[in-house]
């Protein structure tokens, strides 16, 4: 059974849940946009049956985390994830970790391997694999194909994005859930219940800084700045890691993600392609998941 706790970070409140055994080894699971905690539901019971201590946090603008200061910019921008991540591993006193995450919670754990690779045993990133944004190359355009599939980050770049998930967030966010794992049938009551996290009061401001950060649309938080020049070095990822994708995901697909991913990473184990799972991976393929991480922390790194 989860326990919800908090940590105190240098700028945040983060809430998480925590299961398993207190001395096993320690994975966190990190989720992604328009998602919380409840997507890792099934991977979390799986791992701590494993003996792991599992750690799920709720990421800024989520769910019961909250800042700090009223003056901290609520960014959503990738240095903020890695950093976030890296804080509450310090906060509570946790040298290394195993590391699992898709979308924006992926990115958090890549810019944390890549950065701070002695505190990562392994690495399970999902999606696109290489999680870290190009954000000097953020202008060049894409095949029309792709290009499309991110008309909710364009809208973001519009006052009118800004005003419609404020308004609509629960609309465009199951609508999103919807488009990106198709192959998955979710009730109301599962999206409630994740949906509940979007209401903290940052989630707008978080989101909308994140999808115009990348666009260079605007500015970052001045605090990691040094951080964010370290990653337009793309930097490689040097510890082990597995790649796992949606088969039918209704952003990537697998469609070449790997291939593209595959030189970012100098310890790669495997990639695989989970059939008929979407971009929610978690919601389909906990027990892909589950045995990626398992695999990588029984290797010890």
């Amino acid at each position: 059974m989860a326990t919800l706790k908090t940590a105190r970070t240098d700028v945040l409140e983060i809430a998480y849940e925590e299961s398993g055994s207190d001395r096993g080894p320690v994975v966190f699971l990190m989720h992604g946009f328009p998602d919380d905690v409840r997507t890792w539901d099934d991977t979390a019971q799986l791992l701590a049956r494993e003996g792991f201590r599992v750690i799920v946090p709720y990421l800024r603008g989520y769910g019961p985390t909250r800042f700090l200061k009223a003056e901290t910019p609520r960014s959503g921008q990738q240095a903020a994830l890695g950093h976030d991540l890296r804080a509450l591993m310090d906060a509570l006193r946790i040298d290394r970790a195993g590391l699992a995450g898709y979308d924006w919670g992926g990115r958090a754990c890549c810019v944390a391997a890549a950065l701070w690779p002695e505190r990562v045993i392994g690495l399970v990133s999902m999606g696109v694999g290489y999680n870290i944004q190009n954000i000097p190359r953020a202008l060049e355009p894409a095949p029309a194909e792709i290009e499309r599939l991110f008309w909710y980050q364009w809208y973001f770049n519009t006052e009118r994005g800004r005003r419609g998930l404020a308004a609509n967030r629960r609309d465009i966010c199951r609508l999103l859930w919807r488009l990106w794992s198709p192959t998955w049938t979710f009730d109301e009551a599962t999206f409630e219940a994740t949906a509940a996290s979007f209401d903290n009061p940052d989630f707008v401001d978080v989101v909308i800084q994140s999808y115009r950060h990348r666009q260079q649309n605007a500015p970052g938080d001045p605090a990691l700045r040094p951080l964010e020049k370290a990653l337009t070095l793309q930097p490689k990822i040097m510890v082990p890691t597995i790649l796992l994708t949606g088969g039918a995901s209704g952003l990537d697909g697998g469609r070449g993600s790997f291939e593209r991913a595959a030189p970012m990473f100098a310890k790669l184990v495997r990639t695989e392609v989970v059939a008929n799972a979407g971009h929610l991976l978690p919601r389909q393929g906990a027990a892909e998941i589950a045995r990626a991480v398992t695999e990588l922390m029984r290797s010890g790194g």
